[in-house]
């Protein structure tokens, strides 16, 4: 991979994790203003659930930001778009569609097979 597509990555990379901050930030705004105190038991209930729902997106975002952080490392260490079990090339297609992907899909695709046959054991 050349500096112009370690540059793109990067960029990628850092739009996506501020995309994600700011729109924490702004489920905590939300969350500051708003009250689930509602008077009626089933708009509470709606509310909550929504909140619930709200709360655990984050929740996966948050887990996402240290996979964007992880990337970014591999990029300042060159060993970005290189695949951790084979350690072949990631294709540019795959990265583009996941920026953060650390395996090449055939890779992939065999621990999710090795995976799927340890939990059916």
């Amino acid at each position: 991979m050349n500096d112009r597509q370690l540059a793109y990555f990067r960029a990628k990379l850092l739009d996506w994790k501020e995309a994600i901050l700011k729109e924490s930030a702004g489920t905590l705004q939300q969350l500051q203003i708003d009250s689930l105190r509602e008077p009626d038991l089933t708009d509470r209930a709606s509310s909550e659930t929504d909140w619930s729902i709200e709360l655990r997106t984050r929740d996966r975002q948050r887990k996402l930001i240290s996979k964007i952080d992880a990337a970014l490392r591999r990029i300042e260490e060159g060993e970005y778009g290189y695949c951790e079990v084979t350690g072949e090339p990631i294709s540019l297609g795959r990265l583009e569609a996941r920026p953060i992907a650390t395996m090449t899909l055939e890779a992939q695709e065999r621990h999710e097979r090795n995976e799927k046959v340890s939990r059916e054991e």
